[in-house]
């Protein structure tokens, strides 16, 4: 089953493939969704990783609290985002 891992305080010159190639070291990473600001296009410090269940908990313990471009990465299960309810005009 794949899983969405939360990936915080990445270093902002971080790219896709820096984190792909971080979390690859751990199983097959399935995507990559790094989040950028909408008025700046520049890149929030934070993602999404997608990984099989089992890489992506071997990833999540090896990782979290580890150094990333002087930055202490945040690694765990993402909360699914609750659903906003529809807005009808």
């Amino acid at each position: 089953m794949v899983k969405s891992i939360y990936v915080g305080n990445l270093p902002f010159t971080a790219g896709d493939g820096d984190v792909r190639d971080l979390f690859a070291q751990y199983g097959e990473v399935q995507s990559v969704n790094l989040i950028m600001d909408r008025e700046t296009g520049r890149p929030r410090g934070f993602g999404f990783v997608e990984m099989d269940e089992s890489d992506a908990s071997k990833a999540i313990q090896a990782l979290n609290s580890s150094d990333m471009g002087g930055r202490t990465l945040r690694v765990n299960f993402a909360e699914e985002k609750p659903q906003r309810p529809k807005r009808s005009w």
